[in-house]
């Protein structure tokens, strides 16, 4: 499976194909709606968010309900689009108007942003031009692309879930919700504000946002991604663009202000024994090998172990604040407080739901690799019979 996404934040729509999807698989507009309006919540969105209520477009690949096989299109138009057709037009400018006289042009580049390196890469004087495709507008469509891998791993009784384990400091206590698979603690996310297992902590978290809008600052935090399900030996050791911790880990480092990555117990394990941190390997006639406990996070040699994936990601607080860090002006090299495009306290939570559909795809697109996907019925029989071969083996 493959996919390219397409589009700029204030442009006319967003655009995604995906190539490779088995055929006969349910896909359905709902399926895809539903993940994206949970991207657009969360305490601590801004007025963005009440402006575009994504809802997306299936244009190819899909009859019926079911993919056919051929590249799939995905695409998400931008309500906001109507106040941003003169600036963001795709025709070449009257002759009348010079590209300097166009509004809102952007020549302040925003610490913490692509602005000022993209501008030196691409050539542009209008930063404009870098911001509307850096934004984490981009993100709609990696969600969308997301969500169709999902409902392929749900088809092969394969389950993800993300939540929040931390905002602005505060932390959860693993302990609230230790022992609840991916469907009990969806059930808690999803009702919510800031998409976390833990009620205590998501009150103070609430609480943090709140204070730090009234600075006009921002705050970062910590999600954690984790899929059940998956057979052992996805992946492998043989080479290094192979291993799927790497894989995995790729997937997270590339939303954007994502800063850091850990599996398992992670960072942690610095501070450990050996004997505090491998999982100790044991087998019964019921689910044949499986391990003791899972502080590796369900991948041993670059490969899952059968055990549940934990991947866990921070992310930088927003760098663009209401009160505003100071920046160079390209044109007259002066310095001015930077350019403000938008104002989320926090996208913690967001992110998380971003997080876990890209951790989805990227385990979708796996499997994949690893098996036959021409059909979803061959496909999910070649994994019921692999189940069956590493259960015996």
């Amino acid at each position: 499976m493959r996919y390219f996404t397409a589009g700029e934040s204030h442009g006319p729509q967003l655009t995604a194909i995906i190539e490779g999807l088995p055929a006969q698989m349910e896909l359905t507009a709902e399926m895809i709606n539903r993940e994206l309006s949970r991207r657009q919540g969360g305490h601590g969105r801004g007025r963005r968010m009440q402006i575009e209520k994504d809802q997306v477009i299936i244009s190819s690949g899909v009859r019926h309900g079911k993919t056919l096989g051929s590249p799939v299109t995905l695409t998400v138009v931008n309500d906001d689009w109507k106040h941003w057709t003169s600036i963001m037009g795709v025709e070449p400018l009257p002759e009348d108007v010079k590209p300097e006289d166009v509004k809102r042009q952007i020549t302040r580049p925003r610490p913490g942003h692509a602005d000022l390196v993209g501008g030196m890469k691409y050539g542009h004087r209008d930063l404009r031009n870098v911001l509307e495709r850096s934004s984490a507008r981009e993100t709609t469509m990696r969600v969308a692309i997301g969500a169709v891998a999902k409902q392929f791993l749900r088809e092969l009784d394969i389950q993800t879930v993300a939540h929040v384990t931390e905002i602005g400091g505060v932390t959860t206590n693993p302990d609230t919700y230790a022992g609840k698979d991916t469907e009990a603690l969806r059930s808690i996310i999803e009702n919510d504000p800031v998409y976390c297992a833990d009620p205590e902590a998501a009150q103070l978290m609430v609480q943090a946002i709140d204070d730090a809008k009234g600075r006009g600052d921002t705050i970062g935090g910590v999600v954690e991604v984790i899929i059940e399900g998956c057979p052992p030996g996805i992946g492998s050791y043989v080479q290094f663009d192979r291993k799927m911790d790497g894989k995995l880990a790729g997937a997270m480092m590339s939303i954007n202000a994502f800063k850091g990555v850990e599996i398992g117990l992670g960072f942690e394990m610095a501070k450990m024994p050996g004997s505090e941190v491998h999982d100790e390997i044991a087998w019964d006639a019921e689910q044949g090998y499986y391990r003791k406990s899972n502080r590796l996070g369900g991948l041993e040699g670059g490969m899952t172990t059968g055990m549940p994936i934990v991947v866990r990601g921070v992310m930088k607080p927003i760098p663009t604040l209401y009160k505003p860090l100071e920046s160079v002006d390209i044109d007259t090299k002066e310095p001015f407080v930077a350019t403000i495009e938008r104002s989320d306290p926090c996208a913690v939570p967001a992110a998380s739901v971003v997080a876990e559909h890209v951790i989805a795809t990227e385990m979708a697109k796996a499997i994949m690799e690893e098996f036959r996907s021409d059909t979803m019925d061959g496909l999910k029989k070649e994994i019921a019979d692999y189940r069956r071969y590493v259960k015996e083996f």
